[in-house]
């Protein structure tokens, strides 16, 4: 869609490249009450509303955040939701200079006549739900769709079904004047190798593309949130992260068109320096291949893993969870800019 012709062109333009400034990338804050109730198990800490808040506010306060982190991605509850103090948790972050985002999509739900696949629901009644969160200060919003790798799957049905929610959610979402975070996820379930994650990524990003240009997106103002290609997590003789870096930037170049401004990785199953490892591997490929866009990240567990095993729902190890916090961000910024090195990580535990 040609950028003269969208009500919201200039501004939408301006929040994506700013969402993907020099040094920053975008928190995922988030998961569901279900998902964080997994989180919150893991560390002995009961999943109320109370706690949700605590640890939210902790991350949202923490100074010097705002070098590193652009935007953060908010749950419904968060997005209403107020500090212990009465200050709503929105304005915190953008006290800082921090954009608030916030998640769309109503969950993956089973595909109808197509065993073990997903579709992403939510689009019923998405267009006030957008008016609404605007209102609560939301610039930009997020939809994930999920693609399984196995046994004869995943099949076109899921793969165009999945497509077509994902544009029809961001030319709803730039109709309200927020930039759209499209989220094509390919899971890194199983055991498959990195040629198999290249082929179904591939073909994602191929009908991704084809459906937003069909819905009259607007590809300046909008951003990308994608798996690597990469090893499963099962597989045996996981790809190094040089081969996941070349089989990555390769994929892309062939399906995301230049206009994109950028790309923020999600982290999914990797862990925080493995994350960290493929973002530095690929940005240094994307200098070498001269790559259009920015390479960023827009991670959850790869940012909030360490913080939240430092905090263990204790008001006494809110400084030194922030601290994990800052350090991962600092790292994972280090990462996008091409200049990380796994030596930081024993610097910061010989430190710590």
């Amino acid at each position: 869609m040609a950028t003269d012709m969208h009500p919201h062109a200039k501004s939408l333009t301006t929040t994506a490249r700013e969402l993907v400034a020099p040094r920053k990338g975008i928190l995922a804050a988030d998961e569901s009450t279900s998902t964080i109730k997994r989180r919150f198990d893991s560390i002995g800490v009961e999943n109320t509303e109370a706690n949700r808040r605590d640890y939210r506010e902790m991350l949202f306060r923490a100074k010097g955040a705002a070098d590193f982190i652009s935007g953060v991605i908010l749950y419904d509850e968060t997005i209403k939701q107020k500090a212990a103090d009465g200050t709503p948790l929105v304005q915190l972050l953008t006290s800082q200079g921090v954009m608030p985002g916030i998640k769309m999509d109503a969950g993956a739900k089973p595909l109808p006549f197509a065993p073990g696949e997903t579709i992403t629901e939510g689009l019923d009644g998405l267009r006030e739900r957008l008016a609404e969160y605007a209102k609560f200060g939301a610039r930009f919003t997020k939809w994930r769709a999920v693609i399984a790798i196995g046994d004869n799957i995943p099949s076109w049905y899921c793969i165009e079904t999945n497509a077509h929610a994902l544009a029809r959610y961001a030319a709803l979402s730039q109709e309200a004047g927020l930039v759209p975070i499209v989220e094509p996820e390919v899971l890194m379930d199983g055991d498959h190798g990195i040629d198999r994650c290249a082929e179904v990524t591939e073909m994602t990003l191929g009908e991704v593309f084809n459906q937003l240009r069909l819905q009259r997106v607007l590809l300046e103002g909008m951003l990308l949130k994608p798996n690597m290609v990469i090893s499963a997590i099962k597989a045996p003789n996981r790809a190094t992260p040089e081969l996941v870096a070349e089989r990555t930037i390769a994929v892309f170049s062939r399906t995301v068109p230049s206009a994109v401004p950028g790309i923020v990785f999600l982290s999914g199953g990797q862990g925080d320096d493995e994350a960290t490892t493929n973002l530095q591997a690929i940005n240094a490929q994307a200098k070498q291949a001269q790559a259009p866009w920015q390479l960023s990240y827009s991670y959850g567990r790869g940012l909030q893993a360490a913080p939240l095993k430092a905090w263990g729902g204790k008001s006494a190890n809110v400084s030194a969870a922030q601290a994990a916090y800052l350090h991962r961000a600092r790292l994972t910024s280090a990462a996008r800019e091409g200049k990380y090195d796994p030596s930081m990580e024993k610097q910061a535990a010989a430190a710590g």
